[in-house]
């Protein structure tokens, strides 16, 4: 790792923008991904199953991004905040505050790709759109930083940082160069010379240099992985939005770091690229980051196989409602497992669903919906779908949500 404290001001400083070694096992890695994460958007051939779990791992998103900022909110917690219940605990509401956030801006920026197609998410504009779509969903006590003389000082919402800092041993450039740094990187990230089989590849190693730039006072980080969803998102690598590669790096928080830390070395030697950063370490960052992408993609596939889920939603109801009778948990069962695959159940097709008559049809019914189980567009009339929610997540998603230490 670079110990200089150089304050970069020529954009040429953090070269090579994609890695020349390891290109074999980077563009392996990149075909792995492209099938794996084929196979996991054909998985649930309803969309609205598919687009409510896509919403729960959106939450899940939140929470782990929270993590890899060192900070824990739960899952009903995040529940809670995006139904404006907040905790009177500060810690607490805080971190409620920005997992609603962060779920709130991936929802309207998902929206905002699919409006505008045409739309340039490497350009300086898109990165600032996205910290100030984080930032003004906060309160304003919580639009603040302090600097490393520990003073306190207004977060510029959307708008580049005017003081230095320093991130650990990695110097970032002069505040003054940072638009042109980030200049630099719309126009080569967002070049068509990249091809659409590096495409990956040149995505985890923007991941990095925008974290090497940290163009805002705070907030870097958030909008780092913001970033990286939206290129997710415009690769149709995201899968209807059912993985998040946070997961992974939460989980490897401390390798994530040292991934990050290792490729902001400077050049090592004559053999180590041309640029003035290290070539090695760039690739290595991008390996490990394809492999982490490639890591969660195998492990929802494996969650959300039809299945194995339905085993474990019938396992939910022998535990969690076993004081229902057996034919009942049966019948459920057979109502869910139809929800399921169809996304949506007419009240008339129960009884043929669970093979008994209308009224015990209209009772299999209720007790699902006052389980919370299913829901209803109508009290009487609606058609039936599944609920994803706090209540069934450890029995139907096992591992979904993990408690990490921040440490």
């Amino acid at each position: 790792m670079s110990q200089s404290v150089e304050l970069y001001t020529q954009v040429s400083s953090f070269e090579p923008l994609l890695p020349s070694t390891k290109r074999e096992e980077l563009a392996e890695l990149t075909c792995h991904i492209l099938r794996e994460a084929g196979h996991l958007g054909g998985l649930l051939p309803a969309v609205i199953v598919r687009e409510r779990i896509s919403q729960l791992v959106r939450e899940m998103n939140s929470y782990y991004s929270n993590l890899i900022e060192g900070h824990k909110t739960y899952p009903p917690d995040i529940e809670k905040a995006l139904n404006e219940n907040f905790s009177d605990q500060p810690l607490k509401r805080t971190n409620q505050h920005l997992a609603r956030a962060h779920i709130q801006v991936e929802e309207v920026m998902i929206q905002h790709l699919e409006a505008n197609t045409a739309l340039d998410i490497h350009h300086p504009d898109f990165v600032c759109w996205l910290h100030r779509e984080f930032y003004q969903r906060l309160p304003a006590d919580l639009q603040t930083g302090q600097k490393m003389d520990s003073s306190n000082y207004q977060i510029a919402i959307g708008g580049f940082r005017d003081y230095e800092v320093r991130i650990a041993a990695h110097q970032p450039p002069h505040f003054g160069a940072v638009p042109d740094f980030m200049r630099r990187f719309g126009e080569f990230y967002g070049s068509r010379r990249i091809l659409a089989t590096n495409q990956l590849i040149a995505l985890a190693a923007a991941h990095q240099r925008l974290a090497w730039i940290h163009p805002f006072g705070d907030g870097n980080g958030r909008v780092t992985r913001l970033h990286t969803h939206a290129w997710l998102h415009r690769c149709k690598v995201s899968a209807f939005g059912l993985w998040t590669i946070s997961r992974a790096l939460a989980r490897q928080r401390e390798e994530y770091y040292h991934r990050l830390n290792a490729a902001d070395s400077t050049r090592l030697n004559d053999f180590d690229g041309r640029g003035n950063l290290s070539d090695q370490g760039l690739a290595d960052f991008c390996v490990f980051f394809l492999k982490s992408m490639l890591d969660q993609i195998q492990f929802m596939s494996a969650l959300l196989d039809l299945p194995n889920l339905t085993r474990r939603i019938e396992a939910h109801l022998h535990v969690a409602h076993a004081n229902w009778s057996l034919p009942q948990r049966e019948q459920v069962a057979r109502l869910l497992k139809a929800a399921l695959i169809e996304g949506t159940v007419d009240r008339g097709a129960v009884p043929l669903i669970i093979g008994r008559k209308v009224t015990s049809a209209s009772a299999i019914i209720r007790l699902a919906i006052e389980a919370g189980l299913i829901d209803s567009t109508s009290p009487t009339k609606g058609s039936l779908s599944l609920v994803f929610d706090s209540n069934v997540l450890d029995s139907y998603f096992p591992k979904l949500f993990q408690d990490l230490p921040l440490a």
